[in-house]
């Protein structure tokens, strides 16, 4: 069977050029930190001490001291990594007072899901 040479140009092109949501999600998961604190935030009443929650960390999410805390990093550098976990559309960051707080977005990364389930 011969393919018609506008298939094989429609279809390389598809393989060729990804999406660019997906591109910028899996850059940001191949940090193995990243990555981390996106498992942490998956449950954070197992993961963070609640009594010392500002905000519920079920409606507004984690504050960022606390996820510096456990990572035991500089505020800066998990600020950054949060940073681009929110680029990705994986996180949403909330303000409470001076405060920054992080929550996956859940229909973001089964919309992802999905699309790689799609995709590969």
């Amino acid at each position: 069977m011969t393919v018609a040479p506008d298939n094989l140009d429609v279809m390389t092109e598809a393989a060729v050029t990804p999406d660019p949501d997906v591109v910028r999600a899996l850059r940001a998961l191949s940090n193995p930190v990243r990555l981390q604190l996106l498992s942490w935030l998956r449950e954070p009443e197992r993961h963070f001490p609640m009594d010392q929650a500002i905000a519920d960390p079920a409606e507004v999410g984690v504050c960022v001291s606390h996820i510096q805390a456990k990572a035991g990093l500089a505020q800066s550098t998990v600020s950054a990594y949060l940073a681009e976990l929110q680029r990705a559309g994986l996180v949403r960051a909330t303000r409470v007072g001076k405060w920054t707080h992080y929550k996956r977005d859940e229909q973001r990364i089964a919309e992802l899901v999905a699309m790689l389930g799609q995709t590969l």
